[in-house]
Parts: structure tokens; C-alpha cells; sequence
């Protein structure tokens, strides 16, 4: 259980969302609103590592991760105030699989691709072995970490992530299904996720037996623009989708639906059924 921003558009400095506004990424970090467990549990603290991945000059992007918490970590601070990025992504954890460590930190990023994840994959330590297998040799090698999310990433990887996002994704389901069913396992799967490509920013909203994990967007929301808190701007041309709004207006975020997939370009968002 977790919780993460993914931002697209015209360029602006990362703390404009991650760490200024009212209940920015690192205020979540410490106070999440939203973040229920399927038994309808809050889960407030989101202390178990964090990360941020951006688009800057080059075609791959930069990321700077942590297991410590996003809210005791002054470098973070320090980046996203001086860093500007038309694309990036942030993301505080709460951890269902996988122990407390760097490699288990969102993003995940492979060439030109980030992804990150908000959900589990139910009895993922029964299910590992066999969703390993499937994954491409080229993409097995970049395996670090231990969580359902990574494996997610690179069995999509290997489905055709790179060709086609959307069809890549509803594969992944379609084999851990396979694979619960196999080992006699519930197969509950819960999917909040990002991706992009650097052009693209692409978001999955999915559960199968529970309700989805939390996920809206705006066009159109008020960022503080300076520590004071006293002065925001209203930005147009762009897109932001979080697992929960980070500031008081909100009325100016709009619900993506369950079973949803959606294609972001610039300022243009588009919503098609997942599944």
C-alpha cells in the first residue's frame, strides 16, 4: 500500500507537487487520507522508502531512491527543488511484499521506461517462483529487488511493455490469473500503476474480488509555487494523476474509474476500459 504522483506536461520544478503543496507526496508520507487495505484499514505512514524518476536532456531518466522516509530525507527536498522535468514520477511506500531496502523502492526503471505501483498480488510469495519463470532472460537480468511490483514490470517488459503498453498490461493479469489458479491461491490482484516512455505517460486502475486502490487526476488544480504557501499558480497545460489530491480543491480532481486505462500526451488525458 502506497502512494505516488505522475506528472505530464509543460516543465516545472518537482517540488511544486511533491513536497510544497498542502498534502503533497512527502505530507502523505507522513498522513495519508485514502491508503485502505482491503479489510478497511487506514494505512497513514508511508515510511518505507521512497523515490522519484524524471525525464531531463537525455532519453533516460533520472532517479534517485531511498529506504529511509521521504519525509526525514533533505536530498530529496534539494532535488525537487532544482529540478524541472515535463514528465516525472514519485512514490512513498507502504510495503505488503519485499523487506526495506533501495532495490524495493519505486520507481523501477528499465532504458527509457519507469514504472511504479500502488496494490499487491495475493499469496505473491506462492506465485513468485512460477512468474519468474516467465520473465524474458534480457529482462530477469535487471531483477534486484523482491516485490510483486518489480516482477509486474518485467513481465510486462517482456509481454510487449515497449510495443503496446495497454495490451502488455492486461497479459500480466491474464498470468498471474493462470498462476493463482494453478497453485489453488485466491488470485486477488490490485493494480494502481504508472508508465512511461518519456513521451507518454500511461495508468492502469484495476482489482479483481476488492475494491481498487484510489486514483484521480487534474487538469486544472492550484500548486504552491514558494515555501511561503502564500502564492500558487494555476497550471493548464498539463496533467497530474495521484493516488489521492494533494491539496484542499477538491473539487478539481476527477475520479478515474475502476477497470480503467489511461494514455496521457502533454495535456490531453484519455480513459479506455482496462479489461
Amino acid at each position: 500500500m502506497c502512494r505516488w504522483i505522475a506528472y505530464c506536461g509543460a516543465p516545472i520544478f518537482i517540488e511544486q507537487i511533491v513536497t510544497l503543496p498542502d498534502h503533497s507526496l512527502v505530507a502523505q508520507s507522513l498522513n495519508a487520507k485514502m491508503n485502505y487495505t482491503s479489510e478497511g484499514t487506514l494505512v497513514s505512514l508511508n515510511a518505507d522508502g521512497f523515490g522519484v524518476g524524471w525525464y531531463g536532456e537525455k532519453d533516460e531518466p533520472g532517479l534517485f531512491k531511498d529506504e529511509l522516509p521521504a519525509w526525514s530525507n533533505e536530498n530529496l527536498h534539494e532535488i525537487c527543488k532544482h529540478t524541472k522535468a515535463s514528465i516525472f514520477f514519485a512514490h512513498v511506500r507502504a510495503r505488503t511484499t519485499g523487506v526495506v531496502q533501495r532495490s524495493n523502492c519505486h520507481p523501477f526503471k528499465y532504458k527509457n521506461w519507469l514504472f511504479q505501483h500502488n496494490g499487491h498480488v495475493d499469496s505473491f510469495e506462492v506465485l513468485r517462483q512460477d512468474l519468474h519463470k516467465d520473465i524474458a532472460p534480457e529482462f530477469y537480468a535487471e531483477l534486484s529487488g523482491t516485490t510483486d511490483s518489480e516482477t509486474l514490470f518485467l513481465l510486462a517488459l517482456t509481454y510487449g511493455l515497449m510495443d503496446n503498453p495497454h495490451a502488455a498490461m492486461k497479459k500480466v493479469v491474464e498470468r498471474v490469473r493462470g498462476a493463482a489458479k494453478e497453485r489453488n491461491t485466491s488470485g486477488i490482484i490490485n493494480l494502481s500503476c504508472t508508465i512511461s516512455d518519456g513521451e507518454h505517460v500511461w495508468t492502469t486502475r484495476y482489482a479483481e474480488k476488492e475494491e481498487p486502490m484510489t486514483q484521480f487526476y487534474s487538469t486544472e488544480s492550484d500548486w504552491i509555487s514558494d515555501e511561503s504557501g502564500e502564492k500558487t499558480i494555476k497550471q493548464k497545460k498539463s496533467v497530474i494523476i495521484v493516488s489521492e489530491p494533494i491539496d484542499k480543491l477538491n473539487k478539481a480532481w476527477v475520479e478515474i474509474p475502476p477497470n480503467s486505462f489511461t494514455t496521457t500526451v502533454g495535456n490531453h488525458i484519455e480513459i479506455d476500459n482496462f479489461i
